[in-house]
């Protein structure tokens, strides 16, 4: 499968680079015809980056097929550390440092990419973290070129409920040790956690992230999105009893307010869809195809 690399800087001056990969001529007129957004950006969880990874790389080539182009990301959250190139100079960079909140500059460097590319109606499609990026930029600072989302896994953020969680004293252990630093003048001291997966991360970076204020939590967020939005979920993630998925579509489900979203439960997938990823694609492409019908 062919790309571009190419490259964007951020309004406060991260460079990025990605992967574009075009469909052809023949398949890129259906678009129109079909109303499907014209590119989707891929945006990647926790550490990960737009190379590396398989979600993406077999999700690609279905949304080829349907005429859409693909622009794999990295967002300044990739990879576990790594010397960011910025306009400032280099500067320590990835997940370990990360502040999702940031990730609203990358998301809008990118689609300020596309659309300087010519792409008029862009769709957001995240996976896990890279979800969370999707829901919450736009809830915040919607993009007009944004006309889909379709967040994949993404995990409810919420201190509140992490408390009650079957491995709650992993997070507590982990808040304490954050507060700790953070009291002791050393909000950038990296720690190593083990909730709720093994991490290095900044003290100060944890309490943004999963602390009392639940900055991130997408409960809060999916009624203020400002199109169409789709959320997956794998049947073995809501079941395993994880309090970040239990429950989490039907929260989801109840505050959906923009005609023609939807939540899927994807049968038998974990979190990373193992196995299950053409039935995976079947349900994104399906939705996307059903919401531009009743468009047309």
């Amino acid at each position: 499968m062919l790309a571009e690399l190419v490259k964007t800087t951020t309004s406060d001056g991260v460079r990025l680079d990605g992967a574009l990969h075009l469909p052809t001529a023949e398949l890129t007129s259906q678009v129109e015809s079909r109303a499907l957004p014209e590119a989707v950006v891929c945006l990647h969880g926790v550490g990960s980056n737009f190379y590396g990874g398989t979600m993406f790389e077999e999700l690609a080539p279905r949304f080829l097929e349907a005429g859409v182009a693909v622009l794999r990301v990295n967002t300044r959250g990739h990879d576990g550390f790594y010397i960011a190139h910025t306009t400032g100079g280099p500067i320590r960079q990835g997940a370990a440092y990360e502040k999702v909140d940031q990730c609203r500059y990358d998301i809008n460097a990118w689609l300020t990419f596309l659309t300087e590319r010519g792409y008029r109606r862009i769709g957001l499609l995240g996976h896990s973290l890279g979800a969370v990026k999707s829901v919450y930029s736009q809830a915040l600072e919607p993009h007009p070129a944004v006309s889909h989302i379709v967040a994949m896994s993404p995990p409810r953020l919420s201190y509140r409920c992490f408390q009650h969680d079957l491995n709650s004293a992993r997070f507590f252990e982990a808040v304490k040790t954050a507060e700790q630093h953070v009291e002791a003048g050393q909000p950038g001291a990296l720690i190593q956690v083990r909730f709720p997966f093994p991490l290095l991360i900044t003290a100060a970076g944890y309490l943004d992230k999963y602390g009392p204020d639940e900055r991130y939590n997408i409960i809060e967020y999916v009624n203020r999105l400002p199109c169409p939005a789709l959320f997956t979920y794998g049947q073995l993630e809501v079941e395993m009893g994880s309090t970040a998925f239990a429950g989490v579509p039907d929260a989801v489900r109840e505050r959906l307010s923009q005609p023609g979203s939807a939540v899927e439960v994807i049968s038998q997938a974990d979190h990373n869809y193992t196995n299950q990823r053409p039935a995976l694609a079947d349900v994104l492409l399906r939705w996307l195809d059903g919401f531009s019908a009743t468009n047309r």
